[in-house]
């Protein structure tokens, strides 16, 4: 199968070497540009397959570069930024955008809505399956943010869904305290990281039968937790 080849447009250097690590380690070919200039070039020169576009970026605004790129392009791009006003997710989105996440985002949602948006690019943009995995009585909708357990509908907030994501991701496997921090609060997280052990328990609550038991989010002592649920 051909190298699936993501432009990363992005100008904070620590945050475009974690995005691109994390993305070379799921088998993409990752070019990284910092600047709106240096991508739209970029982007001419040799297509990639998707593009993950940062709004605030030096000489040439995101915005600007998607407007430019959907005039002769049709790869996916998804849109990564700090802002996360309504107003500007609608702009991104009407001026041609796929996808929006916010900074800090969790890397393994953002593989999945990769794949999400090439599987659609192959389809020739026809409305795809929704991206839902499960585990146990969990089941969550990526697409459509929503998690559904014993099939009725749990909200979540944000960092809860992150967490559940993170951990159902890799189903049956260990995820160290380190990797959940880093993929759910950022690379750059410095907070007290008994916040992990209060979102996990919180977490529970929610998705667990008897949480004092748990089932579904065990913990393996001295080194993180596992979502064991078939």
């Amino acid at each position: 199968m051909p190298e699936v080849r993501v432009l990363l447009v992005e100008d904070e250097t620590a945050l475009a070497e974690s995005v691109a690590y994390s993305l070379e380690v799921e088998g993409y070919a990752v070019e990284v540009v910092g600047d709106g200039r240096g991508a739209v070039a970029a982007i001419d020169a040799h297509p990639p397959d998707i593009v993950l576009l940062d709004l605030m970026l030096p000489g040439m605004p995101g915005l600007d570069v998607l407007k430019t790129i959907r005039r002769s392009h049709v790869m996916p791009v998804i849109v990564l930024t700090a802002k996360d006003a309504e107003a500007d997710k609608v702009l991104g989105l009407e001026l041609g955008a796929d996808d929006y996440m916010t900074k800090p985002f969790s890397t393994r949602e953002l593989v999945a809505r990769i794949r999400s948006q090439l599987r659609r690019a192959r389809l020739g943009g026809l409305p795809d399956e929704a991206l839902v995995i499960a585990g146990g009585s969990v089941e969550m909708d990526i697409d459509r943010h929503e998690v559904r357990v014993r099939g009725e509908q749990v909200p979540l907030r944000p960092k809860e869904f992150d967490l559940l994501f993170a951990l159902l991701a890799r189903k049956g496997k260990l995820v160290t305290r380190d990797t959940l921090i880093s993929e759910v609060w950022g690379y750059d997280y410095v907070g007290d990281t008994k916040t992990l052990d209060v979102h996990v328990k919180r977490l529970r609550k929610k998705v667990e039968a008897d949480p004092a038991d748990p089932a579904l989010i065990v913990t393996v002592r001295g080194l993180g937790y596992k979502f064991v649920g078939e």
